[in-house]
């Protein structure tokens, strides 16, 4: 009896072992994707290069990608677009005075961003739409309650001008100060890709969303291991 419980430990260890190979094999198995690849969000328009699949000549497509960007982290240091360079990460538009809301949506950020602490690759972003009062300090205060370090989980503010611009033209997103001093904004997680495109959008308060975005974070891990591993 002793032997078999050891041998049943076993067989469960190797399976622990050989499921995450076993499902990746299958998703990329002969260099082909074996999953549905994520849409693209935003304009795009055809380039003048194009390649071939299965003998026909297929126009290549220019996606919309984030616009160059300078905004001021909650330790006080400079981020620019730059600082995601081969990194796929969330974003989202929140402020610290918003309240319930913004913590309800927060909180499901941070489960997320628990589930993806030790991978170099996923990094999330919050972007304050009242930067006028959540300088570098209110942000590093706000931040401290979700006990993730900033190389995790930026919190952003800067010039009032350029975080409304990205947001509505980089992001696609509402984000506006109105004239009663209320904010409105779109509460919705944006996953973007390494190259800086939209891939998807996910309301943050809703938790079979956050499991959607969970699921589509590990498609894009996938075509970004597929892309290192392709033969030059």
């Amino acid at each position: 009896m002793r032997n078999s419980g050891i041998g049943k430990k076993i067989i469960i260890l190797v399976l622990i072992l050989a499921v995450p190979g076993f499902l990746y094999y299958l998703l990329t198995v002969g260099g082909k994707n074996r999953y549905k690849s994520l849409p693209f969000f935003g304009p795009k328009v055809l380039a003048k290069t194009s390649h071939k699949f299965h003998g026909t000549v297929i126009p290549d497509t220019i996606f919309h990608k984030l616009p160059a960007f300078t905004l001021t982290d909650q330790e006080g240091k400079v981020i620019t677009d730059s600082s995601f360079a081969n990194k796929i990460f969330i974003a989202s538009f929140f402020y610290t005075g918003c309240g319930n809301a913004c913590d309800v949506i927060n909180e499901n950020v941070r489960k997320l961003a628990v589930t993806y602490q030790k991978n170099n690759m996923v990094r999330f972003v919050s972007i304050t739409v009242d930067p006028e009062h959540d300088q570098p300090l209110m942000l590093k205060h706000y931040a401290e309650k979700f006990k993730l370090p900033a190389s995790k989980w930026l919190f952003l503010t800067g010039d009032t001008t350029q975080v409304y611009n990205l947001a509505q033209n980089g992001f696609l997103l509402n984000a506006a100060k109105m004239p009663d001093g209320q904010f409105v904004f779109n509460d919705k997680l944006v996953l973007i890709d390494a190259e800086k495109r939209i891939r998807g959008y996910y309301p943050g308060n809703k938790i079979q969303e956050i499991a959607r975005l969970n699921d589509e974070i590990k498609v894009l891990i996938s075509e970004e291991l597929r892309k290192i591993k392709a033969p030059n």
